[in-house]
């Protein structure tokens, strides 16, 4: 499988999952504003959406969207318990949660990176954001993981999410259980591989 991504993008989400998955993978870097890959071919004729994450299987598939790939991963990998199985009643509440980072906080978090919008806009997605952390961090109660006890696929998600927060410098110190949370997944081996490999964190 070959991973397409962007160094700190929702990319990372998959690249986490596809290393706690232990699954073989090739990751191909891609300009996103220039719509190039690293050899200078052009990203749209892999995958017209000019978005990553995208990941191409071995039968010459590509898949696009993270929520949907990273359940992927979870499926090919189903020993490592990184999501319900797909005929499990916990299997809707992990997709209830991938919908939700995705349409709530990475749909709102994402016109941060936009140099053209006013900081008044900015400002305006931002009082979004932060009121749903403060609704994750209530969720967070009592639990280690979104699932519980139990890592899975989401909470690459969110981290990733937590991440971009943190690249923007807001103020997050009084969501206590949502800075635990960051920092017990930040921590896992496998996230601290994948940041290491897209050049996010010095290797040791």
């Amino acid at each position: 499988m070959k991973l397409y991504y962007s160094p700190g993008a929702c990319s990372l989400s998959p690249h986490i999952a596809l290393l706690e998955a232990g699954l073989p993978y090739d990751l191909v870097k891609v300009d996103l504003r220039a719509k190039k890959l690293e050899n200078g071919d052009d990203y749209l004729t892999v995958n017209p959406k000019g978005q990553v994450p995208a990941l191409a299987l071995d039968s010459g598939e590509l898949v696009t969207e993270g929520p949907v790939i990273v359940q992927m991963i979870a499926d090919k990998a189903a020993d490592k318990n990184l999501a319900p199985s797909r005929d499990h009643a916990d299997r809707y509440k992990l997709q209830a949660w991938l919908t939700y980072i995705n349409s709530e906080l990475h749909k709102n978090l994402g016109p941060q990176f936009a140099p053209a919008l006013s900081d008044d806009a900015k400002a305006f997605f931002k009082d979004r954001v932060m009121g749903k952390f403060r609704y994750v961090d209530g969720e967070l109660a009592g639990k280690d993981y979104l699932m519980g006890k139990q890592f899975s696929v989401a909470d690459g998600y969110m981290f990733t999410m937590l991440s971009w927060a943190e690249r923007m410098k807001w103020d997050l110190a009084d969501l206590s259980n949502l800075m635990a949370y960051k920092a017990r997944v930040g921590a896992r081996p496998m996230v601290q591989e994948a940041l290491t490999k897209e050049g996010l964190l010095k290797a040791a």
